[in-house]
């Protein structure tokens, strides 16, 4: 499967739909970038069950502001909607096959059932009165 650009109004429905869905945020201009293209498109091919999109920080700001991209290329793992991943650095061809081998690998209603209870706790920060 070749890659797929993404701009703020497809990205939601993107990474939200149900399977896996890489995302590499990357520039014209960024060298790193460059050379992480020809994996990243030679990965896409050998895994067609997988949406490999990129976002344009250039012509996307908004949306790399909003994933507070602060250093290019940032690859970022999403599966069933849930972000499981997401790193600046070029990857090599084996990391990357193997963090889809991780991302395939995750119990998803485990992560959603750690998720819960990280938020749950989060909510009850001081909350708590003592008198």
């Amino acid at each position: 499967m070749s890659t797929v650009d993404l701009t703020k109004d497809t990205f939601e429905k993107t990474v939200t739909a149900d399977g896996i869905t890489l995302v590499d945020f990357w520039a014209a201009w960024c060298g790193p970038c460059r050379q992480f293209a020809p994996i990243y498109q030679k990965v896409s091919e050998a895994n067609p069950d997988i949406t490999f999109a990129k976002v344009d920080t250039e012509a996307e700001p908004e949306l790399a502001g909003a994933f507070d991209i602060r250093s290019i290329p940032t690859l970022m793992i999403f599966r069933d909607g849930v972000m499981v991943y997401g790193q600046p650095g070029a990857l090599p061809e084996a990391p990357l096959v193997d963090l889809i081998g991780q991302a395939r690998a995750l119990d998803m209603e485990e992560v959603r059932r750690q998720i819960a209870e990280h938020q749950a706790a989060d909510g009850h920060k001081g909350t708590d009165s003592e008198e």
